[in-house]
């Protein structure tokens, strides 16, 4: 195996001898004739040298019996058709490969040897093949058999001459474009029949013929290179076979839009894929196929439809997707069927996202209602410790005023415990509890409570006359009220002498309060009420959730005045 190997890199690293051989032996073949055992013989010498120089099968690789046979067919077929007629086919074939190898090579000397070898094979087919097929020798004209006999080996030597081509190290110089070569070879075979045709239909002399189709052949081309791109304002043919080789009869629109359906109605990963693929069992091609993670990746796995001969791997990321098919895709196919595996692979990483964000939703309503029932009980204790604070010293409030004061105060506490409790219960996030606990009650109802919850702190509640017929969201000025006047009540204790005042309007539109003592500092009035910020005091991460649950009931909670012995909060509707 390793003598095989060496010799087929010898082969590719001398493809132009091996090219010239067999442009040298087609030469004796037809100097010999198509009529005589010499002539047979050549040919069937250029019939190896073309196996040895040929680009589809690596010169290495060894046949079995199968492809032995094969070729032993062919020569025998060759043999036993052996004439001009084959001759001409042959030709025609060597210079359609050389021709579809030409239009890939970007080096030149490389370029201009293979055209010399084209040139060659055209003036061997048109001088010296094409003249001994015509039926009526008279006409053919002027012979120049021996100016080809003479002159093909001046052309050897030209390409002898050329500096060697490093083949080995240019990957298109072993390539083939098999649509180019498919289209020379046509064109040559028009080429051909067309001036046998004008020599028999219009009696024209060989050269007359050939120059009569060759002006055919040139005005067809021209307007089919018009036709391709006219541009006039409207689109050729190549739009239309660029979309034809687009679909090529794939549904694909189709297919992606029960992909998008599919996408819609399902919204867990896994459900997803095995809906899309069970849908891809009604392309033509698919019998069934599998899906598993790619490496690294966490994903899921699973199957659909039924295994088959034919199997195609599609790796991406996150899922490799394997595709069992009824017959041996085609490139354009496997093209495709690689765009469907990559739309498919985003909409399963749009589908993990979406959970994924789903779930840090619910942490983060979790979490903030946490953080939130916190400073609710927090607020409650302390209402709580102000009744036991008062029913402690009943000596400065008389019986009554004390019962009174517990019939009103313990059922607001009671509810809000409830609300409390409601809230652990559910998690969710400020916005979602629009007026969702404690509804409206009367603004005058709520200012006296709230007077004496706080009776025994030294607050400053400023009078006011409100409307009768004013409301408000309980749960809403609780919960600010609380926050507002307990970080007061601490800030008074690191600051001595310092006062406190509360402000209801009128008609309830909004709420102050305000302390006299030293100002928010900068780095933190920046954050305040937007996003949690750490302090000594506690301003911070209670004021956050109310500003948030001021937003959901169509209020705002700002800092109205920040300067020193007036630092203000304000709640305020924006509805007014």
């Amino acid at each position: 195996m390793t003598a095989l190997v060496r010799f087929g890199n010898f082969l590719r690293e001398r493809q132009r001898w091996v090219l010239i051989a067999l442009l040298v032996v087609l030469h004796l073949t037809l100097l010999a004739g198509a009529n005589t055992v010499v002539g047979l013989m050549c040919w069937l010498v250029d019939v190896g040298l073309f196996l040895l120089w040929q680009p589809f099968i690596q010169a290495e690789r060894k046949l079995d019996a199968g492809a032995l046979l094969s070729i032993g067919l062919v020569l025998a077929g060759g043999a036993w058709l052996f004439g001009w007629w084959l001759l001409i086919l042959w030709v025609i074939i060597l210079a359609a490969l050389l021709g579809g190898r030409v239009l890939l090579l970007g080096h030149r000397p490389t370029r201009i040897f293979y055209l010399l070898a084209f040139a060659y094979l055209l003036c061997a087919l048109l001088v010296w093949l094409v003249p001994r097929v015509v039926p009526d020798a008279t006409l053919i004209g002027p012979s120049l058999d021996l100016y080809f006999a003479w002159a093909a080996p001046l052309l050897f030597v030209v390409m002898l001459l050329i500096p060697r081509p490093r083949e080995i190290q240019m990957p298109s110089s072993g390539t083939v474009d098999f649509f180019y070569s498919l289209f020379i070879f046509l064109l040559i075979s028009v080429l051909v029949l067309g001036s046998l045709a004008f020599m028999l239909l219009r009696e024209s002399l060989y050269i007359e013929a050939v120059f009569k189709t060759l002006v055919s052949m040139a005005a067809m081309l021209l307007m089919i290179a018009w036709a391709w791109n006219p541009r006039p304002g409207f689109s050729g043919i190549g739009v239309f076979l660029s979309r034809y080789l687009l679909t090529i009869g794939l549904p694909f629109e189709t297919w992606l839009q029960q992909l998008m359906e599919c996408a819609e109605r399902e919204s867990d990963p896994d459900k997803f894929l095995y809906a899309a693929f069970e849908r891809m069992l009604g392309l033509p091609w698919v019998a069934g196929g599998a899906w598993f993670p790619a490496s690294g990746a966490e994903a899921g796995a699973g199957h659909f439809g039924q295994e088959s001969l034919f199997r195609q791997d599609f790796p991406n990321q996150p899922l490799v997707l394997t595709l069992y098919t009824r017959h041996k895709l085609s490139p354009s196919l496997v093209w495709h069927f690689h765009l469907l595996a990559q739309v498919t692979n985003e909409y399963y990483i749009a589908k993990q996202r979406a959970r994924e964000l789903q779930q840090m939703s619910y942490l983060r309503a979790v979490h903030e209602t946490g953080a939130r029932l916190t400073h609710d009980v927090k607020n409650l204790l302390q209402s709580m410790n102000n009744l036991c604070f008062m029913a402690q010293a009943p000596g400065d409030i008389d019986g009554a005023r004390l019962t009174q004061l517990l019939q009103r105060q313990l059922p607001q506490i009671t509810q809000r415990l409830q609300q409390t409790l409601e809230k652990l219960q559910a998690p969710q996030t400020p916005q979602a509890e629009v007026h969702g606990a404690g509804g409206l009650v009367l603004a005058e109802v709520w200012w006296d409570v709230l007077q004496q919850r706080y009776a025994h702190d030294e607050i400053l509640f400023s009078p006011a006359v409100l409307d009768r017929t004013a409301r408000l969201p309980a749960a809403l000025f609780d919960s600010v009220a609380d926050n507002l006047l307990h970080n007061a009540l601490l800030k008074r204790q690191g600051e001595s002498g310092l006062l406190v005042r509360c402000t209801l309007a009128d008609d309830a539109a909004f709420f102050t309060v305000c302390d006299s003592g030293s100002v928010v500092r900068k780095e933190i009035a920046e954050d305040l009420l937007r996003a949690p910020v750490s302090s000594e005091n506690g301003l911070g991460i209670g004021l956050y959730h109310a500003a948030r649950q001021a937003e959901g009931y169509g209020y705002e909670l700002r800092l109205a005045s920040n300067v020193a012995g007036q630092v203000c909060f304000e709640l305020r509707s924006r509805h007014r």
